[in-house]
Formats: C-alpha cells, structure tokens, sequence
C-alpha cells in the first residue's frame, strides 16, 4: 500500500480540487502523515475524505474540512492558536506547523495523554496540552488570537470568546446531532461579528 501516493491523491483531490488555496495549508497536510494517528485497522481508509473512529465516541476530523476550518482561520506563523478537541493529535500536528504557539484541550483523559505522548515523541515542541473541560477553554495562556474548535456545541460558549483577543477569530461548529454549521467569530476591540458559514457534522462538545 503506497500511502505517499494516497496522501498526494487525498490532497488533489479533496484538497485543492474543492477550493483549498493556501499553500502553507497544503505544504502542512503533506508533511502530517495522517495514517499514524488512526487505529491500526483503519490505515488502509487513512487518506480517505471521511472522519474514522479513534475510540471513546471521538474521530479523526475529515481531512478537508479540517483544511476548511484553517483557511477560514488565516493562521500565520505569528498566531497564539487555542485547540478545543486535542482527539487523536492530528490536527494539532497541523496546526503546530501553521501557528508559534499551539495551546490543546482535550475532555477525554486517556486522548490527551496518547496525543502528547505521540506528539511528543514527533517532535512537537510548540504544543501545550491540557486535560480538561472544552468549554472552558485554557484561560491560563488567554488570550489567543485564534480559536479551532472540534466538536459542536448548542451555542457559542462565552467563555471561548471571552478568550480571543482584541482582533481574533474562532471557528467553531454549532448545532445539535440533526443539524450543524460552522461559524465564525470575529472580534474587533469590544465588537463581535458571527457569520454563519458550511454545513458540518461533527461529535458534541462534551461537558
């Protein structure tokens, strides 16, 4: 199985064939090998364009809507980015090649320790993880110039925005198990502007 060559093909064609433009997006995907964050069973389905099971009723995001979410984002190589859903680490991974500094929740405590541990031995050294309640974000290192969110929520959490600074964006995913879109937040000083944006499906965000 030549999974360089499903990583290429996952990339054209579910990457750039469906609108993804940044190259620091797509040079990150290329350098993330998505296969070694899913279950040894599921490697085979690792560059397919669909979420996979990683155990404790979590998933592995589909690949392009997690390329989706980061160009919405606009993350550069100056951003302070707050993670809400460490999961399996891949996104994580991604966004440690996009942004200075990578600050990752994660409810599950059993994801959190693999991810780090997984991370870690990667050579991730830009990642703060933290084992802990999503809506509450990671206030010790707030604020964040840009917040990802990886699972959905029933409203826009309070305590998130309270964390963006004073010109960040959050993407987050609202809506219940019948019907969900991503929105994205965006904060001028004391003003906020909520744009509703594509149809998801993602796991609820967990208390």
């Amino acid at each position: 199985m030549d999974l360089t060559f499903k990583k290429e093909s996952m990339i054209k064609n579910h990457l750039l064939a469906r609108g993804i433009e940044s190259k620091l997006i797509i040079d990150a995907f290329m350098s993330v090998d998505r296969h070694l964050f899913v279950k040894e069973e599921d490697i085979i389905f690792a560059y397919d364009d669909f979420p996979l099971d990683i155990g404790f009723n979590q998933t592995i995001s589909q690949p392009f809507i997690v390329a989706l979410m980061l160009e919405y984002l606009n993350i550069n190589k100056n951003d302070k980015v707050l993670e809400i859903g460490t999961g399996s680490g891949y996104q994580t991974a991604i966004l440690s090649l996009l942004a200075k500094e990578v600050y990752t929740a994660e409810i599950n405590l059993n994801l959190s320790i693999q991810a780090k541990k997984k991370l870690d031995k990667m050579g991730y050294t830009n990642i703060k993880f933290k084992h802990g309640n999503g809506y509450e974000g990671y206030i010790e290192y707030a604020p964040y110039s840009k917040i990802i969110v990886s699972c959905a929520s029933s409203k826009i959490p309070e305590e998130l925005i309270a964390q963006l600074d004073k010109a960040g964006k959050m993407i987050i995913p609202i809506g219940n198990s019948f019907s969900q879109y991503l929105y994205l937040i965006t904060r001028f000083k004391d003003q906020f502007k909520t744009k509703r944006l594509d149809a998801v499906r993602f796991v609820p965000m967990v208390e």
